[in-house]
């Protein structure tokens, strides 16, 4: 009798474990692929088409530059 309760205890755990817990898991992993996604986002300099990460660009007037001197020379 012991023997059957705890191999029914053991079964649902394992259940548990493949089916609700793997969904948290990947849930973080996307959350984590989205954020790696932003930072590598490259845009290109209009002053000197270099490409550049998007969070190191300066943005002007709704165009990405590579610094405050190709802002100027394009500006």
């Amino acid at each position: 009798m012991i023997l059957k309760l705890l191999l029914i205890i053991g079964v649902i755990g394992v259940v548990y474990f493949m089916f609700f817990k793997k969904k948290n898991v990947s849930k973080r992993s996307q959350d984590t692929s989205q954020q790696n996604q932003d930072a590598n986002e490259l845009v290109k300099c209009e002053g000197c088409g270099v490409y550049l990460d998007i969070n190191d660009a300066l943005l002007s007037n709704a165009k990405y530059y590579c610094s405050k001197e190709c802002e100027h020379k394009k500006g």
